[in-house]
């Protein structure tokens, strides 16, 4: 099962063209996909019209959810962070380094176009679903 990022799915309903949006064009209609909870927030507060809203919640609430939180997760996520910080890293957003603790520990590929998360990638294990 891979994870699909907000970033990738802001720029996959905006109709950008990025090799991360092309690659959730391939996995659309397959059971390879889910999405988190904080995930599925991120992306639908962003839709101005009522119609769209709906439109994007129909769609991605046929996706496997994921939460994303919960009290190992919040304290492996903190660990994450220290760990990263003394590496020299200060990882920018909360929710990310929660997205990236949740793929570790649950084994899941992310998609994501953020560079937010090359740092998870690098030191930490994350796999980017563009290299698995």
């Amino acid at each position: 099962m891979i994870l699909v990022d907000s970033s990738v799915w802001i720029d996959y309903f905006r109709g950008v063209s990025t090799p991360q949006t092309d690659h959730l064009d391939l996995l659309l209609g397959t059971d390879h996909l889910a999405i988190g909870d904080i995930i599925l927030t991120e992306v639908l507060q962003g839709f101005a019209r009522q119609q769209d809203f709906d439109q994007a919640l129909e769609h991605l609430g046929a996706l496997t959810l994921v939460e994303i939180g919960g009290r190992d997760i919040a304290v492996q996520a903190a660990a994450n962070f220290r760990r990263l910080r003394a590496l020299g890293v200060t990882p920018r957003k909360t929710i990310d380094t929660l997205i990236a603790t949740r793929c570790i520990e649950s084994g899941y590929p992310l998609l994501f176009s953020d560079r937010d998360f090359e740092p998870f990638v690098e030191r930490l294990g994350l796999v980017s679903a563009m290299t698995a």
